[in-house]
């Protein structure tokens, strides 16, 4: 086989091969409901015995449509996610989906999701949103926008992004669909400065270029969780 020929071929089978394991396993059969309790541990979860799947497994009373209380959380927002792990027929259909509600000037952190993009729209109120690409020669360049009820923005998978109610007297709500059954989030402030166990200062310090004084009182705060 000839060098450039051989180069081609394994050109175009790396590619193929980073395509077919950058989402979630597809289905090879109409269904795989999640086995939540079985011992196998596998890239997912084993299907359930078909024979025990019931109308159930593709069903759950979430009660999407009633509000959430973000009064208790510390950025305004609160949360509530349906994935796999709420819905085990979700399992190698790769999506999930979530309800997000934003108290007056609440938000939803810059977070990311490692295995899914999101594609997000208003239901209620306003909200300010972006996403930040990830690095390149002439740095991270944000996108934003204000969406207002019935709008749809669209985050791609992995990069970071956010949003906020930027008003001071109505709340916001939003639905968003995700492509993955487990879409994993990473909060951006809560992984950097609330890790367990923490960072060394030292690195911190040296990144955020600020005394590491101000990295120890920024590791001694609470950093909450606002995903349910």
């Amino acid at each position: 086989m000839a060098p450039t020929t051989y180069f081609l071929l394994v050109s175009f089978l790396a590619l193929v091969t980073s395509q077919a394991i950058a989402s979630d396993p597809s289905p090879l059969q109409d269904f795989c409901v999640a086995d939540i309790h079985s011992p196998v541990k596998v890239n997912g979860f084993v299907c359930k015995d078909p024979m025990a799947v019931n109308v159930d497994d593709f069903f759950k009373a979430a009660n999407l449509d009633k509000p959430r209380d973000t009064m208790k959380s510390k950025v305004g927002s609160n949360v509530t996610l349906i994935n796999v792990m709420q819905l085990p027929g979700l399992n190698t259909l790769g999506i999930s989906l979530a309800r997000i509600d934003y108290a007056p000037l609440g938000q939803n952190p810059p977070h990311t999701h490692p295995r899914a993009t999101e594609i997000l729209t208003v239901l209620e109120g306003t909200l300010y949103v972006g996403f930040v690409t990830s690095n390149t020669d002439n740095g991270n360049k944000l996108f934003t926008k204000v969406l207002n009820k019935g709008d749809v923005f669209v985050f791609p998978q992995g990069l970071i992004h956010f949003q906020f109610n930027p008003v001071h007297d109505k709340p916001a709500v939003a639905i968003a669909a995700l492509s993955s059954q487990n879409p994993g989030a990473i909060t951006i402030a809560n992984a950097v400065f609330g890790s367990k166990p923490p960072i060394s200062d030292d690195v911190l310090a040296k990144a955020f270029q600020v005394q590491k004084g101000t990295i120890d009182w920024l590791q001694a705060q609470f950093w909450e969780n606002n995903h349910n």
